[in-house]
């Protein structure tokens, strides 16, 4: 196909339909998946050398999920035709290329062997022609209630891999030391599959909203501005076939939708829960979580009928990146602030400080802001590091130039040309940031094992049961530090006393579980050498 076009004009329609031919001959298990073992044995046909195709895959699967869907097998069909021309392979040269005058690779033989299938298969081959969500299997693994040994065969990405080992391993643990009621629900399929995550938190009116809308260049269903509280509820922005706004009861139900864990908030939270669906390409890979403005002054007193920290805690976890947003006319930290950052404790490496609205204050007031800023972050921020700050106007006014004056603009661009390129890289990194969140649920389910174990052994075989549940209360932190101290964990590891305090206070100790070595074991393989494992076995394949 690829070695008789003459250099033509070669629509994308034309295009899709010689690549899903393609496609489809190269995904041997036809699951809409191309593993590294299929593209060793494939791309050899282009006759590039190694260190080309390593390149090739590197940028097709730049979200190192480990295979490539039709759609990065088309960008790297591009960049081997490109290569065979003699142009450089990176990212640059695709998106600079006119597509359109882009002639299939040659493909050393391709034709006689698709030729060969095709004859000898009974009518047309299945074609998977997109990148699916999330794989069929993979997500049937949930549903089976007893713990069932998921084939080896079964697993087509890093992703798949992290779902075998969670049923298998973690899940068991999770649920024989009630993990669920004190940590974090179990997970499902779609926590897998989920997009990354950007959630936004401020006081009202820093701009939260208006920063959504400047991203996604429109508005979208159910967007309200204005210089008094307007979003009052938490509101996610993801992609969707028509706009739409759906009601968070009804989000909390759907099994393809990662939020069934914030159904433990109960009704008077999911009533201030909804789901703002449209078509848009950024949304397709990234999910936006607009977040009610968060009180201060008076209005503190006037309690949420919902638990707003815990909620904003959930997200954080779930979340690939946290934005704090201030304005320079709001820099005070008020209470239900200083719980929400304090919501976010373990998740400091997602956080980033935006300083908006900077183009109301002049060069010299915008110094002082941000001293201001970094002074009041300072006694809520627990961290000897200091938190990245960007500056800038990010609304779709142009900038007042009469306030920033001509280093302004040129400080706000750069700001912005940051903050972009860190979003822009969220993507990429989703897989990494899900293997990273993976391993730290681990850790934190086998510190609570052994909490929970260590209860459990400290109580009375007959009588004095009760004093003695209260006697452990009143020493939860000894026990923790008696813990640590026998096992050797690290104290990083370990929960908030006092929360764990409140919740251990609704528990009978009697009925928890002893400790199971063989469990916890398992769990200690999987971090040692499944993981390793599998990151090993999904990496470039020309590695």
């Amino acid at each position: 196909m690829g070695s008789d076009s003459s250099p033509k004009k070669w629509t994308l329609k034309e295009q899709r339909a010689t690549y899903l031919q393609w496609f489809s001959f190269a995904d041997d298990d036809g699951d809409g998946r191309l593993t590294g073992k299929d593209a060793l044995k494939f791309f050899a046909m282009s006759n590039l050398s190694r260190d080309d195709l390593k390149q090739v895959w590197a940028i097709a699967d730049s979200k190192r999920q480990g295979y490539l869907g039709f759609y990065e097998f088309m960008t790297a069909m591009q960049l081997v035709s490109l290569a065979q021309a003699g142009n450089e392979i990176s990212q640059e040269t695709v998106a600079n290329a006119d597509l359109e005058r882009l002639q299939p690779p040659t493909m050393e033989g391709l034709d006689k062997k698709i030729k060969k299938k095709n004859s000898g298969s009974k009518g047309d081959l299945a074609i998977v022609a997109c990148h699916p969500a999330e794989s069929p299997i993979s997500a049937s693994w949930f549903n089976s209630k007893s713990v069932k040994k998921i084939p080896l065969k079964s697993v087509t990405s890093i992703i798949d891999g992290l779902k075998k080992s969670y049923i298998e391993k973690l899940r068991p643990l999770e649920k024989t030391y009630q993990y669920q009621d004190f940590v974090s629900p179990l997970l499902t399929s779609s926590d897998f599959d989920a997009k990354p995550m950007v959630m936004l938190l401020g006081q009202y009116s820093t701009g939260k909203t208006t920063f959504i809308k400047h991203l996604l260049k429109t508005s979208y269903p159910g967007a309200h501005i204005g210089p008094e509280p307007t979003t009052d509820r938490f509101v996610v922005v993801t992609s969707g076939p028509d706009e739409r706004c759906i009601p968070g009861n009804t989000i909390a139900v759907q099994a393809d939708m990662p939020y069934s864990g914030l159904s433990s908030f109960g009704t008077a939270f999911l009533s201030k829960f909804e789901c703002s669906q449209m078509p848009h390409p950024l949304l397709e890979h990234v999910t936006f979580v607009d977040t009610p403005g968060v009180l201060s002054g008076e209005k503190q007193r006037t309690q949420r009928s919902y638990d707003f920290t815990g909620v904003t805690s959930w997200f954080a976890a779930k979340c690939d990146l946290i934005l704090l947003l201030f304005d320079p006319h709001k820099l005070d930290i008020s209470d239900e602030f200083k719980r929400v950052i304090g919501s976010l404790r373990g998740h400091d490496d997602k956080i980033r400080i935006v300083l908006n609205k900077a183009d109301q204050v002049d060069a010299q007031q915008l110094m002082r802001v941000y001293g201001a800023l970094l002074w009041s972050l300072g006694k809520v921020l627990n961290t000897p590091e200091v938190m990245r700050v960007y500056i800038g106007s990010f609304n779709d006014k142009p900038i007042r130039e009469t306030a920033a004056g001509p280093l302004g603009m040129e400080l706000f661009q750069k700001e912005q040309d940051d903050l972009l390129s860190d979003l822009n890289d969220i993507p990429k990194k989703a897989c990494d940031r899900r293997i990273n969140e993976f391993v730290k649920r681990a850790r934190s389910a086998k510190v609570h094992a052994h909490i929970i174990s260590q209860l459990k052994k400290e109580m009375p075989a007959l009588i004095g049961k009760a004093k003695a549940q209260q006697k452990l209360l009143d020493s939860l932190d000894e026990q923790f530090a008696k813990v640590q101290k026998e096992l050797h964990l690290p104290a990083g590891d370990f929960p908030n006393v006092e929360e764990y305090r409140e919740i251990l206070s609704a528990y009978n100790f009697d009925r928890f579980e002893r400790l199971r070595p063989k469990m916890v074991q398992g769990v200690d393989d999987m971090l040692a050498y499944d993981i390793p494992e599998l990151l090993k076995k999904f990496r470039n394949p020309y590695d």
